[in-house]
């Protein structure tokens, strides 16, 4: 089986890479911008005839699609996350229209949450802001091109190699920053809003069912870890396995102005469970160890860590 991967350099499509390479009788083709792709691929720029020439030479079987942007201003995520999709499947229509396509698209598509109940995939959608509407855009295209394509919406991402530019990564590295000197205060925005926590290996492991699936699949499938945790929790979590002897301090409305206005996120996972026989195999405890050890640092907790 031949499968093409888009993003394979990033947070979440490195996982889905080596997931995939690892199963028996498969060639993973790495499609990128990156000087270590094996065949090169923008699709925030190529044009759709010049991206169909290039699937025709690979002939993928399969095409998980991981590439997306979750900062920058309106018309970086627009040309990445709408516009890409939008491409890819003009590109496979001519190139390969029999390849199945998995796509990732996020939960920001949901837009806020009412505590206390799940969304499934039916669910309105109603994006607070230009990642989750672009993220929607993406996620329009795809369903809506006839092809052999389901989309993935992930959840919140934690576990190893977090960038610093989201939450876990970068408290990670303020943590390990402040060692366990007991007079350090770190300083975070507002941490009650609640998010559905899903580990990058669960995701890798849903991307290689869906990959790899017989006959064809609902539309769009959640892929979270099924629970709203409060961001708090998270934060605490990893206070305790870095070993944090100080304190942390929300500094009131310094959280992002999403976090504000989407205060509770959950997804009902139970369709996935029925259509990919995939459920989270790691807790928020495993996510958190490995983000940490992913740094290179032994686990120092657990700790009691005040915060106000």
């Amino acid at each position: 089986m031949r499968i093409l991967v888009l993003g394979a350099t990033g947070y979440l499509g490195g996982p889905v890479a080596r997931r995939l390479r690892a199963l028996p009788g498969a060639r993973v083709v790495v499609g990128g911008r990156s000087p270590g792709a094996d065949v090169p691929v923008d699709l925030a720029a190529d044009r759709p005839r010049d991206l169909a020439s290039t699937l025709a030479a690979v002939a993928p079987d399969a095409v998980v699609n991981c590439a997306g942007a979750t900062g920058g201003d309106a018309v970086t995520l627009a040309e990445v996350n709408a516009r890409g999709p939008a491409v890819l499947c003009a590109a496979l229509r001519e190139a390969a229209p029999a390849a199945r396509l998995v796509h990732l698209g996020s939960a920001a598509e949901y837009g806020p949450g009412t505590p206390g109940r799940p969304v499934t995939e039916a669910a309105a959608t109603s994006p607070a802001g230009p990642y989750g509407a672009t993220k929607l855009a993406g996620t329009v295209a795809v369903t809506a091109s006839g092809l052999d394509a389901v989309v993935l919406r992930v959840g919140n991402p934690v576990g190893p190699g977090a960038p610093s530019t989201g939450l876990p990564g970068r408290v990670t590295a303020l943590l390990a920053r402040a060692g366990r000197d007991p007079d350090t205060t770190v300083r975070l925005g507002d941490l009650s809003a609640h998010r559905d926590f899903v580990d990058v290996r669960d995701v890798a492991r849903a991307a290689e069912l869906a990959a790899t699936a017989s006959g064809p699949l609902p539309p769009v499938l959640n892929i979270g870890g099924g629970e709203a945790v409060a961001v708090r929790e998270l934060v605490r979590r990893l206070a305790g396995v870095a070993g944090f002897r100080g304190r942390i301090v929300e500094a009131g409305g310094g959280g992002s102005a999403r976090s504000a206005r989407v205060s509770w996120q959950c997804s009902d996972i139970t369709a996935a469970r029925d259509a990919l026989g995939w459920r989270p195999a790691h807790s928020l405890d495993d996510s958190v160890a490995a983000l940490w050890a992913a740094m290179g640092a032994p686990p120092r907790g657990p700790e009691e860590v005040p915060a106000r």
